[in-house]
């Protein structure tokens, strides 16, 4: 039988339960009054969503956002689809970020850091969560010293203090590998590209590293004559994930003297993707984006946009990775025009002919190449 006192508990707990429901629905009243839900847009709303792929890249002074922002331009079509670029810390945390960060569809990285996190298996199992969409270009490592130092090889840095750039970031990662392997122990620093070069110039490091496609900003600005690049050679221990690359004075007038290019290396980066289930939403969302990338390439060799572009062979693999399924099928069914059009860019390149300065311009261009090209298989 149920006391008195027991009564007036209940009652007690019934008033306050509803006391804070009516707190609860007037503080979400408020807050829908202030600050209306998204969802309340409706179809717009879903559409928005269901049509925009986000990208996370690099710094605003580096290569990757510029390459992303590049992807925007050219792949934003109103309300039908867009691209997101999203400002990163460099391919060592884009990678962590696709493989788990919600909201991220994909992102630029290098090759070399995919291959590093494989080996150490501190992401899991990334054949299984990571894909790639196409190798874009190669990522040049910049090893800047003051130009009245002593210091003439890589080598001579061992013992000194030098900047392998932000932490976690790609530069810092393959920094790290490329002095591993050459065997050369630095005092390693962990600073941002523009405060790197004001301690360079201040004499208070030796040396600071970059890992970015020629010509980078953070690296262009600095014309002064008041720094150099060291060589890096392309020894035997570097060769398994690296290339040969080349700084020259095109690329850096004033760090590279005419006539005098810097021996360097560089690093494949390339766009990945987390790899979703077939049919799940972020899997249309990705094939979508597939579809207007793969078809619209030479949009991305106009003068407007990064150098860089001109280097891609987007038909490359990536050797030991999986291209999203996609991409793969695309690529299968136009490689035979993707090879002709990379042979017309280096025709149009080994005449001397400007990057064409209309997509209708290049078309016809393209066109005619073809039909040349045709002729003389004729004869």
């Amino acid at each position: 039988m149920i006391g008195p006192l027991q009564v007036t508990c209940v009652l007690a707990a019934t008033m306050v339960v509803a006391a804070f429901s009516i707190t609860a629905a007037y503080a979400q009243n408020a807050r829908n009054r202030w600050f209306p839900e998204k969802q309340s847009f409706g179809a717009f709303g879903e559409r928005v969503n269901a049509n925009t792929v986000t990208i996370v890249s690099g710094s605003p002074d580096g290569t990757y956002l510029s390459i992303a922002h590049d992807l925007s331009a050219v792949l934003d079509d109103g309300e039908e689809f867009r691209v997101l670029p999203l400002v990163g810390k460099g391919g060592g945390q884009n990678i962590r970020d696709v493989r788990f960060l919600k909201g991220v569809d994909l992102g630029i990285t290098q090759a070399n850091l995919l291959s590093a996190f494989r080996r150490s298996g501190e992401l899991g199992n990334l054949d299984a969560r990571i894909v790639y969409i196409a190798k874009l270009f190669g990522e040049e490592m910049h090893v800047a010293v003051r130009a009245d130092s002593d210091v003439r090889s890589l080598a001579q840095l061992a013992g000194k203090r030098v900047n392998f750039g932000a932490l976690g970031s790609g530069t810092q990662l393959t920094a790290r590998d490329v002095f591993g392997r050459l065997n050369i122990k630095v005092d390693e620093a962990n600073l941002a590209q523009a405060d790197a070069v004001a301690k360079l110039e201040a004499g208070q490091i030796a040396a600071s590293v970059l890992i970015a496609g020629k010509p980078a900003a953070s690296m262009t600005g600095l014309a002064t004559g008041g720094l150099r690049f060291l060589p890096v050679p392309f020894a035997k221990s570097l060769q398994e994930d690296y290339l040969p690359g080349v700084l020259t004075s095109e690329d850096y007038p004033g760090m590279v003297r005419p006539g005098e290019d810097v021996e360097t290396i560089s690093a494949a980066a390339v766009l990945i993707a987390y790899n979703w289930p077939k049919g799940s939403e972020p899997y249309r969302r990705l094939e979508d984006f597939v579809g207007r990338f793969f078809s619209k390439l030479d949009a991305f060799t106009e003068p407007l946009r990064h150098p860089k572009w001109r280097e891609a062979n987007f038909a490359a693999p990536l050797a030991g990775w999986t291209r999203f399924q996609p991409a793969e099928d695309w690529l299968a069914r136009n490689r035979q025009t993707l090879s002709a059009r990379r042979k017309f860019n280096e025709f149009l390149s080994s005449r001397g002919i400007g990057v064409p300065g209309s997509e209708e311009e290049r078309e016809r261009l393209f066109l005619e190449f073809v039909k040349w090209s045709q002729e003389r298989e004729r004869r």
